[in-house]
């Protein structure tokens, strides 16, 4: 259903709800209860098309091309597009997302050398 399709009153609450959603999800630092979560959230089905929609900007944070990707998750070009838009705008929250991952997994990569 389309946002234009609801009331104005109904709207704004679905709003504030994402918005609560952003909060709390912000402030869990446990990945099992928010694994937990999303999958009380979420069907198995809309779970896997969250996780393909991220895999795939990190395949085409990688180099992958769009083609590629339509071919291989088996997805129309406009979906991709969109995220390889979203990926190329500046202060992007995939870049900022993309970035914060490969700055951890460095940290992870030092403190094992370390020992």
């Amino acid at each position: 259903m389309a946002k234009d399709e609801l009331s104005p009153e109904l709207t704004k609450k679905i709003d504030e709800s994402v918005a609560e959603l952003v909060k709390i999800i912000a402030s869990i630092n446990d990945e099992k209860f928010l694994n937990d979560f999303f999958g009380c959230l979420f069907s198995p089905a809309e779970m896997f098309d969250f996780g393909k929609r991220w895999l795939l900007v990190k395949e085409m944070n990688e180099g992958k091309t769009q083609r590629e990707i339509a071919k291989d998750f088996k997805m129309s070009l406009c979906k991709i597009t969109r995220g390889s838009k979203e990926l190329k705008k500046e202060n992007s929250a995939f870049r900022i997302m993309l970035d914060s991952i490969d700055e951890a997994r460095e940290k992870q990569r030092k403190a094992t050398l370390e020992k």
